[in-house]
């Protein structure tokens, strides 16, 4: 046992987190799965992992990071998607909430890791370090957006599997059928240097689509904008129910 003038921070951090240590990795190399049946576990946060009895191990939007660190900031990151969904720039919680239960540099049989979606608690840089080091035959699955961050991290390309709704991916027993889902405010993260009013408006067909910019303010209604199809509806003066 360590001395106490021998105990440091960073000692301290090593000895104590993740605070599962590897008991869940073990666990997982252990387990066999029964035929006809698949064996999951829940990573905390949105992480997944899901073996087979083939043996396929497939990780999940594992996420091994923290949120807010400190209260001394007490705004929003610049361009934040929630700050630009709600309009404020004032700091939100934004904590992990659940523990660390697996050492992602302990993982040594993986075949796939995925990323439903390029959000920074679904698509880990840390993880993806781990797996690219110590798991050689492990693909990189996921839409564009995540498979364009793999790639700029350092990913090979032929790691690399991009899909859309509709496609099959097989990884040795199992098949991974990627499926249309829905986070709206993926639909406000862009990178920094993207005009998000730019973008939409470069992207939208204006035969079909309707857009409007609300400005906030006291002043709202007079701020309001309309590209597109249909007219602007005026909440006060227009009918809603006929």
């Amino acid at each position: 046992m360590a001395k106490l003038d021998e105990i440091t921070r960073e000692s301290w951090i090593l000895s104590t987190f993740p605070e599962w240590g590897t008991w869940l990795n073990e666990e997982i190399e252990e387990t066999k799965v029964e035929p006809g049946k698949v064996a999951m576990w829940w990573l905390g946060n949105m992480g997944l992992w899901v073996k087979t009895e083939g043996n396929a191990n497939i990780c999940m939007d594992l996420w091994v990071a923290t949120g807010k660190r400190t209260g001394k900031n007490k705004l929003m990151k610049p361009k934040h998607q929630h700050q630009r969904a709600v309009g404020c720039v004032a700091l939100q919680p934004n904590l992990r909430t659940t523990p660390c239960v697996i050492d992602p540099f302990a993982i040594k049989e993986l075949d796939a890791l995925m990323a439903t979606h390029s959000h920074s608690d679904h698509i880990d840089q840390n993880v993806a370090a781990a797996v690219l080091q110590n798991c050689p035959e492990a693909k990189f699955i996921g839409p564009k957006t995540c498979t364009d961050i793999w790639r700029k991290w350092g990913v090979p390309e032929e790691k690399l599997v991009t899909v859309r709704p509709g496609d099959v991916v097989t990884v040795k027993d199992a098949k991974i059928r990627a499926l249309e889902s829905f986070d709206r405010t993926m639909l406000l993260t862009v990178a920094e240097d993207v005009v998000l009013k730019d973008k939409l408006l470069k992207t939208y067909n204006p035969e079909t689509d309707s857009l409007r910019f609300y400005h906030l303010g006291s002043k709202w209604r007079r701020k309001v904008e309309h590209h597109g199809a249909k007219p602007t509806v005026d909440v006060f003066k227009d009918t809603l129910i006929v």
